[in-house]
């Protein structure tokens, strides 16, 4: 993932590329975003990092295929509204949320900073709605789910 708006080369902040080579000879990396090569020095490797997983953070401005959002009450300063609709709406095809529901409700009601207008919260009262948080169980207790 290129971690800086490079425009030279023209990749940007968020970027997802492959690598495709390494020449130790003439001190180069070779990767390729959207089917485009690109040429790094071994200098300039700081600007790219391991993609396999990012934050909310890192991801902004980006889309993938599927997401993976942990969403854990021990991460309590993280339980913001804005980082959970962040998170969520990078997914294209699927977003799963792992974690525990008191956290999800947690960070839905946790509006710190300026009022945003989404639409979170129908969007996870439908899902809810056609239970495919959890595979459409109930909870072991045998308590409904409830978002």
């Amino acid at each position: 993932m290129q971690i800086e708006n490079d425009y030279e080369k023209e990749v940007y902040n968020g970027d997802i590329g492959y690598v495709e080579d390494v020449d130790p000879d003439a001190g180069e990396l070779s990767a390729t975003f959207d089917g485009r090569a690109v040429i790094y020095g071994f200098g300039e490797l700081d600007t790219l990092v391991p993609a396999y997983a990012a934050t909310i953070h890192k991801s902004q401005g980006s889309e993938y295929p599927a997401v993976v959002i942990p969403v854990l009450a021990q991460h309590y300063p993280m339980l913001q509204r804005n980082l959970l609709y962040t998170g969520v709406t990078r997914g294209k095809r699927l977003v799963v949320l792992v974690g525990q529901r008191k956290a999800i409700a947690i960070a839905v009601r946790n509006v710190s900073g300026r009022r945003r207008w989404s639409r979170l919260k129908e969007w996870l009262s439908a899902a809810s709605a056609h239970k495919t948080f959890n595979g459409g169980r109930d909870d072991p207790a045998g308590e409904p789910a409830r978002y």
